[in-house]
């Protein structure tokens, strides 16, 4: 059994550290900064930093991974055509990898980098789980940096056709300014405003929104569901053009909600 816990890092960023019980071993995704797992680890010292898993390589991802790996010899797994300090086993579509005794599958999701990965475990906690790095978050998407809009959705729709139980581990807490502009872009989807309420009485006590479910994204995104009429009529009025296509619907809403 795995457990997961969520090390604030910078303003809005999550250090995903998993833990494996059995073997006190355990592992941190996307380490942009080194002191929060430093701190954690020495008021922990029966545990030993394995791995570190890195899904892309912007520095609020990558800036604390070599003082960790020096610090603990931990292997750093990270995307193959990107440029990671330190990286030890580097992955793209289609790798698996053996994390705390439990086999990771690696999907190649283009459109916030184009190198970016995500780690996906059809087993280990009671239900699957994702690390969707800054692909997918809870409530919205990364925004596009260097990949296109249609690579985006792409990766976005395939990740939305994962096991709807799937656990959602993001690394940033977007999620109410995400519902915000969900409920502004679809505002009589009764889901969306449950959610929201719910979201804003979590951060209203400070507490974290994650992790999320294939399940909740698929009824409260929009950017995962750009087929839908309301959300097409929606993206079409602020782009005020006919958008015959998905991928245009969700370029339309990504540009929305950049300026939101």
């Amino acid at each position: 059994m795995l457990t997961f816990t969520a090390l604030p890092a910078f303003n809005d960023n999550y250090i995903w550290l998993i833990q494996q019980a059995s073997s006190q071993r355990c592992a941190v995704v996307d380490p942009g900064d080194a002191q929060p797992v430093l701190t954690w680890l020495a008021e922990h010292p029966q545990w030993h930093l394995s791995d570190i898993l890195i899904t892309h390589h912007h520095k609020d991802h990558v800036g604390g991974v070599t003082v960790l790996k020096e610090a603990t010899q931990a292997r750093v797994t990270g995307p193959a055509r990107e440029s990671i300090p330190s990286l030890d086993v580097p992955v793209d579509e289609g790798s698996r990898i053996d994390l705390l005794g439990h086999t990771v599958q690696v999907f190649a999701v283009p459109g916030h980098t184009l190198g970016h990965v995500v780690y996906f475990c059809p087993t280990g906690l009671t239900q699957p789980w994702l690390l969707s790095g800054d692909t997918l978050f809870a409530g919205g998407c990364g925004r596009i940096f260097e990949g296109t809009a249609e690579q985006m959705y792409t990766s976005l729709q395939r990740l939305a056709a994962l096991p709807e139980d799937t656990l959602v581990y993001c690394t940033h807490e977007y999620t109410l300014s995400n519902l915000r502009f969900a409920q502004a872009v679809e505002p009589n989807n009764a889901d969306i405003a449950q959610r929201l309420d719910e979201v804003r009485e979590l951060r209203d006590s400070q507490q974290i929104t994650l992790p999320s479910t294939i399940a909740l994204e698929q009824r409260t995104n929009p950017f995962l569901r750009c087929d839908s009429m309301p959300l097409i009529q929606a993206a079409e009025r602020k782009a005020g053009v006919p958008l015959p296509e998905s991928h245009a619907v969700f370029a339309a809403l990504r540009s929305w909600k950049d300026t939101f």
